[in-house]
């Protein structure tokens, strides 16, 4: 298991507290060792990116190397990748797995 406190841009995480409990997101920004900034490209757009406390969330195994090139050439990252990366993300083999408990 990944510890909590080393999350890294392009991961992604699923949420345990708040609003979008259950949900996957990727790690767009790290503010410092207890906070985060995370976006979804759908319900929480890259503008509008969450402040999270790392507590509140469960890395994954997975870091997009599509998002990471991206918002190291340009600073920014498109909805269209987030929302592509947590879709193959949910339909990998990785995620069944973990929510079948296998």
């Amino acid at each position: 298991m990944i510890q909590q406190g080393n999350l890294q841009i392009g991961q992604l995480v699923k949420i345990l507290k708040g609003r979008g409990a259950g949900q996957i997101a990727v790690v767009v920004s790290v503010a410092d060792s207890r906070f985060v900034y995370i976006a979804d490209g759908d319900k929480r757009k890259f503008d509008q990116a969450k402040k999270k406390n790392v507590l509140h969330l469960v890395p994954q195994p997975k870091i997009s190397s599509e998002i990471v090139n991206s918002l190291n050439e340009s600073g920014r990252v498109t909805n269209g990748k987030l929302r592509h990366a947590v879709k193959t993300f949910l339909d990998s083999s990785e995620y069944q797995a973990e929510e079948k408990g296998d």
